[in-house]
């Protein structure tokens, strides 16, 4: 307080006068910050600036509480002094630490004062292009006290006061910091058009931003920060209207592949909503929905340069649109799926090293043989058209040549065929005719079944022989031997003489060479002697015998 009356007394000592507000508590300026801009006016303007004066009054009343009465009147004197500054580096230095003020303590209508502001003495001569550290203080330090999207972008200068950040690198740092607080602070899904307006058009600055020189980890963050603002529109029981939405963005974000991805699975969750809502009785007009929905997930997959996620969403599409009884496009999505299998790499870049992309296609396959089920055979084709040309593209496929994937395909192919000449699937998906009603067990279809059993029995066959010449060969032998073993035991007729000593053949091949695993083997035996004992399975009693008179030789 003494320093405070000698300041008075002496006056026009405005650098002793910035030192007492720079050394100062905060609090203690904040409290007595009328006192301090009186004296601030007493000062003389060519000693030292009196921006200089105000801006070290606005890093104490920023941080301290000034009392509510006069906050007001302190943000009115303050920008009379800066908005005179006619330097625009002196200004913005100035104004940057008065937004803060203002952001903390007034609403959106003085923000936008401010902002007109600062636009109006950084426009001319395109002074903001020296700026950019201050300016983008100022975009922090409002997302900082304006979380609320709405309200933010219903200030009329937000969107032009962006338009100042002309560098590329700047603007897209500028649009991936607001993102970020979106993100965090975006509870519920929105379809508010003033938000999407503007998020749009910060995402797809920050998509337009990327070229062929962007590192892969840029790419990958700017892709979530847009995945997560897709992630954050819903227009509720609009679909139409959330349909349009996806049509747009896919329009904007067209160069980032995973946006894309997401899109593609948006309508398909869309298509699946839209089914729940109608509880799978679809009116003509929600049919021609999910049908569009189809199609945009039609003509998108192929835009991505990814095989596996071509792959997936093909099939993912297909079981969708078979779930919204929509079977051409379904058909359509599973076709172009078995046209894709023969451009599959053998080997995939994960995390910056090659490695074989068997095992994924093998993933692939497995799932897609379980949706083969339910699909009913096109009227135009052939019997079992789908499985056959799986099938046969499996045969062409350039497989390793130490590799027994082929011959998995075909194992994991005969519980599906075993499953399909069955009276009643193990599922179906309701208002869908799968094959078991459309031939009704028809002979003839069970004897196509019949007979590609025995060419995927014969093809396995003829890979066991070839195998077992050396330690490595006859342990892949002993397993594959045992894979095909456990599907004869759980979907074969063991009472047919020929398959019974098939099966038996196997198990002792499988038990050859001492590669198989005994608990595996003994608890095998023991499921089989379980079975045995009930009245329709005595046929394995003797079995049962050989294969554990085989075990204990």
């Amino acid at each position: 307080m003494e320093m405070m009356e000698r300041c008075k007394k002496l006056g026009n000592n405005a650098l002793l006068l910035n030192s007492v507000m720079r050394a100062f508590r905060a609090e203690f300026v904040a409290a007595r910050a009328t006192d301090f801009i009186g004296m601030i006016k007493d000062c003389d303007e060519a000693g030292f600036p009196k921006h200089l004066l105000f801006g070290s009054l606005g890093r104490s009343v920023a941080c301290a509480d000034p009392a509510e009465s006069e906050r007001l009147t302190i943000l009115n004197e303050a920008w009379k002094v800066v908005t005179k500054v006619r330097s625009p580096q002196d200004y913005i230095d100035c104004a940057e630490i008065w937004v803060e003020f203002t952001c903390r303590y007034f609403a959106k209508r003085e923000v936008n004062t401010v902002l007109a502001d600062i636009i109006k003495h950084m426009t001319p001569d395109r002074a903001f292009e020296d700026a950019y550290p201050q300016l983008q203080s100022v975009i922090r330090k409002i997302l900082t006290y304006f979380q609320d999207f709405s309200v933010l972008f219903s200030m009329e200068r937000f969107l032009p006061f962006l338009d100042m950040f002309q560098k590329d690198s700047v603007r897209v740092e500028v649009c991936r910091s607001i993102m970020e607080v979106f993100i965090k602070n975006q509870v519920d899904p929105t379809r508010d058009p003033v938000i999407l307006n503007a998020m749009l058009h910060i995402c797809k600055t920050m998509h337009d931003s990327v070229n062929a020189l962007t590192l892969e980890d840029e790419k990958r963050s700017l892709s979530l920060l847009i995945i997560g603002f897709v992630r954050m529109v819903s227009f509720g029981r609009d679909f139409e209207q959330q349909l349009s939405f996806c049509v747009e963005a896919r329009a904007s974000f067209c160069n980032l592949e995973s946006v894309l991805v997401q899109l593609i699975h948006t309508v398909n969750t869309l298509a699946m909503e839209t089914s729940s809502v109608m509880r799978g009785n679809h009116s003509r007009k929600t049919a021609a929905f999910v049908r569009a929905c189809a199609a945009y997930s039609f003509i998108t997959v192929p835009s991505l340069s990814s095989i596996f996620s071509r792959l997936s969403l093909y099939l993912l599409s297909g079981q969708v649109a078979l779930a919204n009884q929509c079977l051409s496009q379904a058909d359509a999505f599973l076709k172009a799926a078995v046209s894709l299998l023969p451009d599959v790499p053998r080997s995939i870049s994960v995390e910056g090293k090659l490695r074989s992309s068997e095992s994924f296609l093998l993933d692939f396959i497995n799932n897609f043989l379980s949706t083969l089920l339910v699909v009913p055979d096109h009227p135009e084709h052939g019997v079992l058209y789908l499985v056959r040309g799986l099938l046969n593209m499996v045969q062409d496929y350039s497989w390793e040549e130490s590799s027994d994937a082929k011959v998995r395909v075909y194992i994991s192919a005969l519980p599906l065929l075993a499953a399909m000449s069955q009276e009643s699937y193990l599922y179906s998906i309701p208002k869908v005719d799968s094959n078991e009603t459309l031939y009704g067990g028809d002979p003839k279809f069970l004897s196509e079944i019949n007979k590609l059993c025995e060419t995927l029995i014969g093809q396995i066959l003829d890979q066991l022989k070839t195998l077992g010449r050396d330690e490595q060969s006859a342990r892949r032998q002993a397993s594959m031997a045992f894979s095909l073993f456990g599907v004869l035991l759980a979907h074969g007729d063991l009472r047919n003489n020929k398959l019974s000593q098939l099966f038996v053949n196997l198990w002792n091949l499988s038990q050859k060479h001492g590669h198989s695993e005994t608990r595996v083997s003994v608890r095998t035996l023991d499921f089989l002697k379980l079975q045995s004992q009930q009245a329709d399975m005595s046929h394995l009693s003797e079995t049962v015998q050989r294969l554990a008179l085989q075990t204990r030789t």
